[in-house]
């Protein structure tokens, strides 16, 4: 079958991969309201398109903390791509370098920092948990440095692991020839069996629950890589992220993984540019399956997107080849929104080239009688 959209990866990857780990990718915390909220809640911004505009030349560029990339589209943070394809990590930071975009590394990789870093040059982004074990953190973060990692993406809504209720029924527990590359010769690479889900009982085990703001401006003394805070989805929430020092906002709901009811990223994504007020950069994550997503959560403000699923699908369906195909399709799709909406350039791209259903509705004179 010829691939002509993104969703259509998700269809291929639950044939090819065993129940456990697919579910896994796929499921949302308890019952995933959220998860399916993320991409309804782009369903409900409708376009209001120029016309009559000279869109022979479009230009799709992006500088994203200094970094001149092909496309505001990168790739977030998903954890155990080996679980996908036997490629993993490798095959999405390849696929990343071509398409000239970031690719977020997890700390639950199942290829290390070091051997990321080996598959070429590339600009990428390390997302990071904070363990209980301050040294493990210090010491993993200064790896990624070495290792020629640009920024951290510094994940803080996961105090506790979400419900996730598939990985309960499957146990769901790393498969034995994986482990937590990052994490390996420090003994906490391994995760053992449990009796619900063996990830929710070594989160439990390892993550900080004690993670707060003066943890952000700690992170800044042992690193000169700037921290965005992935996991705002608060005005309040996004003041004290940049009294903190945060040299950017993602925001994200962890794809619909931890609360449930919490509202869809690009519902959350205006509040937070709002109190933002310009002074850093904010991103979205989670829903993003089309071009017309990524325009949509441009025109409100935010100055990228990441995609996570899309990118584990395409893994397990084609390997390196499909997460090419994944940036390619919303590349295209991405230039084809622009141009039909008569915007050149990113910076063209507004708040009046969109409606929302929160907007105030356009005032019509009242009709003669």
């Amino acid at each position: 079958m010829e691939v002509t959209n993104v969703s259509e990866y998700q269809a291929i990857a639950k044939e090819k991969l065993p129940k456990m780990i697919y579910d896994y990718y796929a499921s949302g915390a308890e019952d995933q309201w959220t998860l399916e909220e993320n991409r309804n809640a782009f369903a409900r911004i409708l376009f209001r398109p120029r016309i009559l505009i000279d869109v022979s030349k479009i230009d799709m560029t992006a500088t994203i903390l200094g970094f001149k990339l092909s496309m505001p589209i990168m790739i977030a943070p998903t954890a155990f791509q080996k679980m996908a394809h036997p490629d993993g990590e490798y095959a999405t930071a390849r696929a990343a370098s071509s398409a000239n975009t970031i690719m977020t590394l997890s700390s639950w990789a199942t290829s290390s920092v070091e051997e990321v870093a080996s598959t070429g040059p590339g600009i990428r982004f390390f997302q990071l948990y904070v363990y209980k074990d301050r040294n493990v953190v210090a010491q993993l973060v200064r790896r990624a440095e070495r290792a020629g990692f640009k920024a951290i993406a510094l994940t803080v809504d996961t105090p506790r692991l979400g419900r996730r209720e598939a990985d309960i029924k499957n146990r769901f527990t790393l498969p034995p020839f994986l482990t937590l590359k990052n994490f390996e010769g420090l003994d906490l690479g391994k995760m053992d069996e449990a009796n619900d889900s063996g990830l929710a009982s070594y989160v439990a085990g390892q993550i900080d629950r004690t993670l707060s703001w003066k943890d952000v401006k700690w992170l800044q003394t042992i690193t000169t890589m700037p921290i965005l805070v992935k996991g705002v989805i608060t005005a309040e929430d996004t003041r004290l992220a940049i009294q903190a020092g945060a040299a950017g906002i993602i925001v994200s709901n962890h794809g619909a993984r931890q609360l449930d009811y919490v509202p869809a990223t690009i519902m959350a994504l205006e509040e937070v540019v709002k109190a933002a007020q310009g002074r850093v950069p904010v991103f979205l994550d989670g829903g993003v399956r089309r071009g017309t997503d990524v325009f949509k959560a441009l025109a409100l403000g935010a100055s990228g997107i990441f995609i996570g699923r899309p990118v584990v699908f395409s893994l397990a369906a084609e390997g390196e080849a499909g997460v090419r195909n994944v940036l390619k399709m919303l590349r295209d799709e991405f230039e084809l929104t622009m141009a039909l909406s008569g915007c050149t350039s990113l910076k063209e791209i507004t708040r009046n080239h969109i409606v929302t259903e929160w907007d105030a509705p356009l005032t019509r004179p009242a009709p003669r009688l």
